[in-house]
This record gives structure tokens, C-alpha cells and sequence, in this order.
């Protein structure tokens, strides 16, 4: 009996240890099939506001059109702290390349250090290190190997250009709403504001208008309401308000709080990262004028590090690649539309474009970024 016990339990043994390794093997299979594709981090803000949704869209599509790449997101809040271990994160979980929005400049220094250790390629999107104000950063981007460069706008003729709306249209008192202080769009597009009002007054002594020192409102609906409600209380004959941008959502808080307080036609709105309902707000004149329209810098961003894993793209050290993407300015319900036509209901590249892209050199993909506008993609798209 004993014998018979002894035979089984061995039986049994055999049959759970091919059980195993055949799981092991299916297991061994699975990932050398996910081993096959290349693996890029995006660390962004957020998945879900106007922009970082946009965001998403157009990078899970060019991980579909591509077929090569699997991509795996890091959301951040612009919290200096989330975005250094999101880039952690994702060299953890095996990404070779990773693109980032970060929110300032020093947390640049340990995303290029914990790149370089790892030897994995970075860029950044909407974002670029400030050589003026960071200059041993922008210094050791410079001397990395796996630094690449960013994909950003040009935020200092961004600011410059929504102020100059609000006073050509009489605005004299104008508030602003900041994210984060220190952020580097922010701080540009601060000095964009400043310039407009510094020429204006120039030029109209009998006629100055002024910046009201920026209150802050983080990424949030609630922050951007509260700022704009005591950027309201606070200053009696405000005409205008700049919700400066940080994804979308502080906009939509300052709307609010503009509508709660009965002011939507004594307060005119500009503002950058466009809305989901801009049209509406265009026509009842909720708001002035918005830019953005421009969340294809991930889409360039992508495929610097893309190539770079794929050996496409070398010698990264010595240099810095810039993309500047354009700004689209939209103050018109008509404008709108033609926006909506090839921004909103389609992507402003096809798929036959996006593999395109993705066989540009570096050059080539700073030409093909910089010549963005919807009468381009109304070309491309129409025929």
C-alpha cells in the first residue's frame, strides 16, 4: 500500500511540474512576444483634462498605426516630486524611451540623470529647458548621450499676442491665473503678458493699462474658480481675465466664478489650452480668444525617442534638437469650425502621415512640425 501511495504522489508530482513549466513557458512566450516591441514612457499631468486627453488620443493612435511600440503612461498632477518617480517608474517597467511634460526645469536634472544611469532616451513636450535661467541644466542636457531635445511653443509671442487681443478690445485691468510657480511655460508666457502691457504703455500715456499680480490656481477646476473669484472681489474695476493654461481645467473653475459673480459681460477671458465647449463660449462671449490646438508636440516628442530606440536617430551628445510647434489662435465661431473640421473630428494627420513621420530624419522632423495651421492640414486632409 505504502508502495502504491508512493507511486502516486510521484505521479501527481510529474503532472503538477509539467503543469508549471508548460505555464512558465506560456508565460516565457507572452513576454517575448511584448520583449518585441519597443516600450516608450509618456509622464504627463493628466489622462483626462482638455489637453492631456487630446494627448492620449493621438499617441494611442500612433501606437496602433505603428504596430512596433507599447505605450505606458505616468500621471503626474505637475507635482515636482510625481514627476521625478514617474520617470523612475517607467525605467523601472522597462521603457527604452520616455517623453515627459515636466512642470520646472530642476526636475530636468534627475530625469537626465536617472536616463543617462539607464541608458534610456528623453524629450521633453511642451517644455524646454530654459538656458538663460538654467544653465548647468541645460548645460548637462547637453553633454548627455540619451537626451534628445523638446517639442514646445514659442510662449513668450503666445502671451504677447492673447494680451494685445484683450487691449485692442479696451481691457486696462487685467488679471492673471497661474499653475505652478516656476513652471517654465508659465513663466513665459508671464513675460509674453508683461511685454504687451510694456509696449502698450510706451506708446498710450494717457491710456495705461496693467498686469494684476498672477494668482495661482494649480491643475485643478476648484483652483482655477477660487483665484478667479478673488482676483474678482479683490480688485473692483478688473476687465480681464487671463487663465493662463495648466491643461484645461483651471479655465473652466474661472468661467465659473466669472458667470457666479454676474461679470461674464464686464470680464473678457483669453486664454491658452483650448475648451470643449470653445465654440459655445465663442458665440455667447464667455471668451475672447483662446490659442492652443497643439497637442501634436507629443506626437513629435514620440518620435524623437522612437527613433532613437530604433538607432535611427545617434549622437545626441553635444547638441539639443528644438521643434517649435505653432500656436493656433481662434477668436470666431467660423474659426472654430474650420478648427473642429481637422483637430477634433480627425486627427490633422492621417495614418499614411503619421508613418511618415516616423521615417523623417531629426531635420525633417523639425520641418514637418513647424508647418502646423489649419489651412495646412486643410490641404493635406482635403485631397
Amino acid at each position: 500500500m505504502n508502495n502504491i501511495k508512493r507511486i502516486i504522489s510521484v505521479f501527481m508530482c510529474l503532472v503538477l511540474s509539467v503543469g508549471l513549466l508548460s505555464g512558465c513557458g506560456e508565460d516565457e512566450f507572452q513576454k517575448n512576444v511584448d520583449d518585441s516591441k519597443i516600450k516608450i514612457g509618456v509622464s504627463i499631468w493628466s489622462l483626462t483634462d482638455s489637453l492631456g486627453a487630446q494627448c492620449k488620443r493621438v499617441l494611442d493612435r500612433v501606437q496602433e498605426v505603428l504596430g512596433d511600440v507599447v505605450i505606458e503612461y505616468e500621471e503626474t498632477s505637475h507635482i515636482s516630486e510625481e514627476v521625478k518617480a514617474s520617470v523612475e517608474a517607467l525605467i523601472s517597467d522597462g521603457c527604452e524611451g520616455i517623453i515627459l511634460c515636466n512642470s520646472s526645469d530642476s526636475e530636468m536634472q534627475s530625469a537626465i540623470n536617472s536616463c543617462d544611469d539607464s541608458e534610456v532616451y528623453l524629450a521633453q513636450f511642451f517644455r524646454i529647458i530654459s538656458k538663460e535661467d538654467s544653465g548647468s541644466i541645460y548645460d548637462q542636457a547637453m553633454r548627455s548621450s540619451y537626451y534628445i531635445g523638446a517639442v514646445h511653443e514659442d510662449e513668450l509671442e503666445n502671451g504677447q499676442k492673447l494680451c494685445n487681443i484683450l487691449l485692442d478690445k479696451g481691457c486696462r485691468r487685467i488679471g492673471v491665473i497661474g499653475w505652478e510657480q516656476g513652471d517654465a511655460t508659465w513663466l513665459g508666457r508671464w513675460h509674453g503678458y508683461s511685454k504687451a502691457v510694456d509696449e502698450w504703455n510706451a506708446i498710450h500715456h494717457d491710456d495705461l493699462a496693467s498686469l494684476i499680480y498672477p494668482v495661482y490656481a494649480g491643475t485643478s477646476i476648484e483652483g482655477g474658480s477660487k483665484a478667479a473669484d478673488k482676483l474678482i472681489r479683490e480688485n473692483a474695476d478688473i476687465d480681464a481675465i487671463i487663465p493662463a493654461g495648466g491643461g484645461g481645467d483651471p479655465l473652466k473653475g474661472a468661467l465659473s466664478a466669472i458667470e457666479n459673480a454676474g461679470k461674464v459681460d464686464d470680464i473678457k477671458v483669453v486664454s491658452t489650452d483650448f475648451c470643449e465647449d470653445l465654440k459655445t463660449r465663442l458665440k455667447d462671449g464667455s471668451i475672447t480668444a483662446e490659442s492652443g490646438g497643439h497637442y501634436c508636440d507629443c506626437l513629435f516628442s514620440f518620435m524623437m525617442v522612437y527613433n532613437a530606440v530604433k538607432g535611427n536617430y545617434k549622437g545626441f551628445e553635444g547638441r539639443l534638437t528644438e521643434i517649435i510647434y505653432p500656436y493656433l489662435f481662434i477668436d470666431s465661431p467660423d474659426e472654430y469650425d474650420k478648427y473642429e473640421k481637422y483637430f477634433v473630428k480627425q486627427l490633422p494627420y492621417s495614418d499614411d502621415e503619421i508613418k511618415e513621420i516616423a521615417g523623417l530624419d531629426l531635420d525633417g522632423l523639425v520641418q514637418k512640425a513647424s508647418s502646423v495651421s489649419i489651412e495646412d492640414a486643410a490641404a493635406r486632409l482635403d485631397k
